[in-house]
């Protein structure tokens, strides 16, 4: 009686496991029907972790595992530009010992929009106005519905855009990880350019006037009147390099960020950028952006057609009066924006 209580308890195990296997099987054979008809996303082995919003794909995913196979060859242009941003720091890492890690006040320059999970960092006369008025529109929670509404001082109030450096460590940490981060960069002498002729040579910019131009002229202007020394309202081009170069003035403070390097102001080396849009394709750039944050429908970039433009060719003749060991200088100092966003030295250069 006991053997057979026995034999009866070990068939009942047995039934038991062929059970468990049998259920097992039939489950598998349900994921395997379901991934032929709803295939899971591989994600790029390159890509930064994503945070996804609940039930929708954010900007981040659709750039690494895009929907719309129209758009692989932008793509492939925007990863080609992050490689070379990647070479470049990787190889001044290489060449210099210094290292240091970002703090809070590296990041003002970093805009967040948490409803579209991207942050963009502002580079100054790098058409960063109009993309200031679109954030304000992607922020604005249906405040602003078209970015030409935003007067451009509006848009320069620091109250209206949320900046990184307000969060927290961990905050930080997670969206610089989490949310599709990108900036524009342009060609850097024309930039530097745009930047003189917007504060040194416009009447209504007496506070930059003030502050650099009197300080240029008493440094690097030989008898000047004191009606120039006053105002700095006249300030020359070559004055401008002469204060730039000079030994002492980024030892005095920072270059204001309207001539500060973007290696400076966004540090590529430190925070690795998704997208990098160029000043030269602004438009289609910008687009690309608002594309796949998922907004393009009802929000484009507005259209440039500024008359006043800084151009290559009149870059060129700002030059021209510099000396040839001045552009050396220079072009020392903004070497790093030439390198890491692929600009070739300019033509009317005549370095030492």
């Amino acid at each position: 009686m006991k053997q057979a209580l026995l034999e009866l308890m070990r068939m009942n195990r047995i039934c038991r496991m062929v059970l468990a296997t049998c259920l097992g099987s039939f489950i598998l054979v349900i994921f395997y029907f379901q991934s032929m008809f709803h295939p899971v996303i591989h994600r790029n082995p390159f890509a930064p972790d994503v945070c996804c919003r609940k039930g929708s794909r954010n900007a981040l995913q659709e750039l690494y595992n895009p929907t719309q196979l129209e758009y692989s060859s932008t793509a492939i242009l925007h990863q080609m530009r992050r490689d070379q941003v990647s070479d470049t720091c990787r190889a001044y890492s290489t060449s210099s010992r210094k290292r240091r890690v970002l703090t809070p006040s590296d990041l003002k320059h970093l805009v967040v929009d948490e409803e579209h999970e991207m942050i963009y960092c502002y580079v100054p006369k790098v058409a960063c106005t109009n993309w200031k008025r679109v954030m304000m529109v992607l922020t604005g929670r249906g405040k602003y519905s078209d970015p030409m509404d935003i007067a451009p001082n509006e848009a320069h109030i620091p109250s209206n855009l949320k900046t990184l450096n307000q969060y927290s460590i961990p905050e930080i940490n997670h969206r610089l990880k989490s949310y599709l981060k990108f900036l524009f960069v342009r060609e850097p002498f024309e930039r530097l350019v745009s930047a003189y002729r917007n504060k040194f040579t416009r009447k209504y910019n007496t506070s930059f006037h003030k502050r650099f131009g009197t300080k240029i002229v008493r440094r690097h202007r030989k008898n000047a009147t004191q009606e120039a020394l006053h105002s700095g309202s006249d300030v020359k081009f070559e004055e401008f390099v002469d204060y730039l170069i000079h030994p002492t003035t980024q030892k005095e403070e920072p270059f204001n960020e309207h001539w500060q390097t973007v290696y400076s102001l966004c540090h590529p080396c430190h925070i690795r950028y998704d997208l990098v849009g160029k000043y030269e394709t602004l438009e289609q750039d910008s687009n690309y952006i608002l594309r796949l944050a998922g907004v393009i429908d009802y929000l484009r970039f507005p259209t440039y057609a500024k008359s006043t433009r800084t151009t290559d060719e009149m870059t060129a003749g700002f030059f021209q009066n510099i000396s040839s060991h001045h552009q050396t200088q220079l072009f020392e100092l903004y070497k790093f924006d030439f390198l890491m966003f692929n600009y070739t030295t300019p033509s009317y250069l005549k370095l030492d």
